[in-house]
């Protein structure tokens, strides 16, 4: 699994209001967009591509453009919905799909309560948004059910991640053996914070970004 930390001025400018506790929830969904925005640039250097010609008003042009299967987004709800406007923007013709999953209080194990995606993902990209990669459970489970169902390459978009989070993501992804044999996992994130308090939240961090995102509930 690769791990891509965005170093970039404005990406931490914003990053840095994002964390500030006085920062109010329109402010923060605003920030949250053009943040995932920035990281969506660089988080799709390897969407797929295919050579094209086209005619300016001058002369003909080499290009380039998306190839079919187009990539799929899939923001895992619900603070990952505050994501995808910031994600589409630039990937207008990105499928989207949605995921939803929720601790089974029995199992401690993340349970699926939503799924709204194709069941055949063969030889697709898939983006998933999930703002806060703490304990990495809930995005585990999320990323082996893309790879499960045929998606050859996924990379998760996150505001943060903490270390606990990114060893434990890496150590369960890599006791598939097909992911041992084909690493197709990245996560790209504007930073990787100290460490999880004994509560499961990310220190600094910045907090609930759901709650912040929508209002506690």
């Amino acid at each position: 699994m690769e791990t891509l930390v965005i170093d970039h001025p404005l990406v931490s400018h914003k990053l840095t209001v994002l964390r500030e506790s006085s920062t109010d929830s329109p402010t923060f969904r605003r920030l949250t967009d053009e943040l995932v925005t920035l990281l969506t640039y660089e988080a799709t250097r390897d969407v797929r591509v295919a050579d094209v010609t086209i005619t300016t008003p001058l002369a003909p042009a080499a290009g380039v453009q998306l190839t079919d299967p187009a990539p799929l987004v899939v923001p895992i709800l619900r603070a990952g919905l505050g994501m995808l406007e910031g994600m589409t923007r630039l990937l207008p013709t990105a499928e989207v799909g949605f995921l939803g999953m929720a601790r089974d209080e029995q199992t401690l194990q993340p349970a699926t309560y939503a799924d709204r995606l194709p069941a055949d993902l063969s030889g697709r990209q898939c983006y998933v948004l999930d703002p806060m990669l703490a304990t990495g459970g809930t995005l585990a489970a999320s990323l082996q059910l893309l790879l499960d169902r045929g998606a050859d390459q996924v990379t998760a978009i996150c505001l943060l991640a903490a270390p606990e989070g990114l060893q434990a993501l890496d150590r369960k992804l890599a006791a598939d053996p097909a992911h041992q044999s084909h690493p197709r996992v990245r996560v790209v994130t504007a930073a990787v914070d100290d460490r999880l308090d004994e509560n499961g939240f990310i220190l600094p961090g910045l907090g609930d970004a759901g709650d912040r995102l929508y209002g506690s509930m």
